[in-house]
């Protein structure tokens, strides 16, 4: 199994048995800080959707700022947690939303576009739920990054005993490939870039340097640097 694709329903079925086991310090929570700090202004009081909001760890933040807070997942050992949070999760796939047109004023997803094949039909449907006006914030894997490079000579990392990361499709896109992909119907704002200065996790376990790290990597997150970020969030708006 290590070595064949999975389809990622039943990849991240697996995965969501011990997704979170790491997620709560060090590097993983320092992520989710940054892409929440950069997700929140845009929250209070809207309509917002979350594409792939796994076990609900970011989804709870927002849905404390939102006006109503919905996440979908394609994994039903994912989404079993969220719901178990008391939050609105929904099965389905980013590629075929379960919802109108013109649903949500703002659309952000983190983690999972970048293992989406069709992401062209993804950006169009998140595009029509989201309202004229409406805010997109999402996140890919950065071809430009020194995490696209650690990846290649690392190889792999294991999600469980018998699966690794190899058996998930995953993309990696540069900001002119996002540029060029984002439907005519939307407009690019910003881009800002998510673990610029971090050479590999394990350096957030050293004491001091993981809390210089951490506040470097809010400085370069929205600096000239951003777009080295090893994740790299395209901020869009949907035209009116």
């Amino acid at each position: 199994m290590n070595h064949a694709k999975q389809d990622n329903r039943s990849y991240y079925d697996e995965f969501s048995k011990w997704y979170e086991n790491e997620r709560h310090h060090g590097y993983h929570a320092l992520i989710d800080d940054l892409e929440f700090d950069l997700l929140a202004p845009y929250l209070k009081g809207k309509d917002v959707l979350e594409i792939g909001c796994g076990t609900g760890l970011i989804l709870e933040r927002a849905a404390d700022l939102a006006k109503t807070a919905t996440g979908i997942d394609i994994s039903e050992g994912m989404l079993r947690y969220a719901v178990d949070r008391g939050l609105d999760g929904v099965l389905a796939d980013v590629t075929h939303l379960p919802f109108a047109d013109e649903s949500f004023d703002v659309v952000y997803s983190f983690k999972v576009l970048a293992h989406v094949k069709d992401i062209d039909l993804a950006l169009k449907e998140m595009l029509r739920v989201t309202r004229p006006g409406g805010t997109l914030v999402l996140e890919f894997y950065n071809r430009m990054s020194g995490r696209y490079l650690a990846k290649r000579i690392g190889g792999p990392q294991k999600i469980s005993s018998q699966t690794n990361e190899g058996a998930v499709f995953t993309r990696w896109d540069s900001p002119a490939d996002l540029t060029r992909r984002l439907p005519m119907n939307a407009s690019i704002k910003d881009f800002a870039g998510v673990r610029v200065l971090t050479p590999f996790a394990g350096i957030h376990k050293v004491p001091v340097l993981n809390k210089l790290i951490a506040k470097g990597e809010f400085l370069a997150r929205d600096s000239a640097l951003k777009y080295l970020g090893g994740f790299l969030i395209m901020i869009a708006t949907k035209d009116s």
